[in-house]
């Protein structure tokens, strides 16, 4: 028998694959937790031995993970109801509840340790703190319960490059809860435009998405709120110590976009969006994964230019 044979035949069945325990851990979500945790790392004022740095990264990736597994276990009943979640491992039945909080509970406390032993406990800690956080208090808790699920709730995604920070120095700093703060105003933009034009999902769910409790006018209205505060703090954050020109240019750019984006899909209502099978949300959402990446890039780019500074004026 074909391995591909062998794959149909176990998909057929319902039965778990490696694949579908790698899925279990979000690997999309943890692209982003890895890459905003090792701009944390390396922007940090503090030398990291390669080794010491990898370690770092590939435990808060692991308890990104875990948060995951924690995440698809808990919310099983409503991933099967929705659109977008319901292939997901846990609601189609491939990998049991139970399977996949033994994962998230192993995953969660070999990450915490791990990071303790081979970095410091600072580190660890604010390790440890996130996966609580995303799990109880925005999981279990906000999520169910209120359409500021993902304001308050988008903090436990905006922690990685402290922690970064954090296994590099022993301590914290302005820079990186800059760093928090624009992943922070980020998210609900982010997410809003991506429940206006998943429609029905969330309200099938039962989940108070800000589109059901408060309507879609009003949701467009907080893209709009949200995206201008943010290009505030985005910009202003070229003004400090993780900034510099490169930074500046991205973020003017970006932010302009991101500003015009958001002042159509403000102007819209549902008829139009509807007509062009919401167009100018979808774009926008798109400018968005874009916009988190270019932003730490351009940090992570003048960490760089400050550290061959010195060398190149020799």
């Amino acid at each position: 028998m074909t391995d591909t044979s062998l794959q149909s035949e176990r998909a057929a069945a319902g039965e778990a694959e490696f694949g579908d325990y790698v899925a279990l851990l979000k690997p999309r979500v943890m692209t982003l937790v890895v890459f905003t945790a090792l701009v944390g790392l390396l922007a940090a004022p503090a030398p990291v031995h390669p080794m010491v740095g990898f370690a770092a990264i590939l435990f808060i990736a692991v308890g990104g993970g875990a948060s995951g597994a924690l995440n698809m276990w808990w919310d099983a009943d409503i991933d099967a109801v929705m659109r977008r979640t319901r292939r997901r491992p846990v609601p189609s039945g491939r990998v049991a509840p139970e399977e996949a909080l033994a994962v998230g509970l192993a995953l969660s406390g070999f990450s915490v340790v791990m990071l303790g032993l081979a970095t410091n406990w600072l580190a660890a800690a604010w390790l440890a703190f996130t996966i609580f956080f995303y799990v109880v208090v925005y999981t279990m808790w906000l999520k169910r319960t209120t359409p500021q699920n993902i304001v308050i709730g988008g903090l436990a995604g905006a922690f990685p490059p402290l922690i970064g920070w954090a296994a590099a120095t022993g301590s914290l700093a302005l820079e990186p809860w800059l760093m928090v703060a624009l992943i922070f105003m980020w998210t609900p933009p982010h997410f809003w435009a991506l429940a206006l034009f998943m429609r029905s999902d969330y309200d099938d769910a039962g989940v108070p998405m800000l589109t059901v409790t408060h309507g879609r006018p009003a949701t467009r209205a907080q893209v709009l709120v949200y995206t201008v505060l943010l290009a505030a703090l985005a910009v202003g954050t070229g003004f400090t110590a993780i900034g510099g020109p490169v930074y500046l240019v991205v973020a003017v750019v970006l932010n302009a976009l991101f500003l015009k984006g958001a002042w159509a899909i403000w102007r819209r209502d549902e008829v139009m969006a509807e007509v062009d099978d919401y167009r100018v949300e979808k774009r926008f959402f798109k400018l968005s994964l874009i916009y988190l990446f270019a932003h730490f890039g351009a940090i992570l780019a003048e960490a760089g230019i400050d550290r061959i500074g010195p060398l190149g004026g020799v």
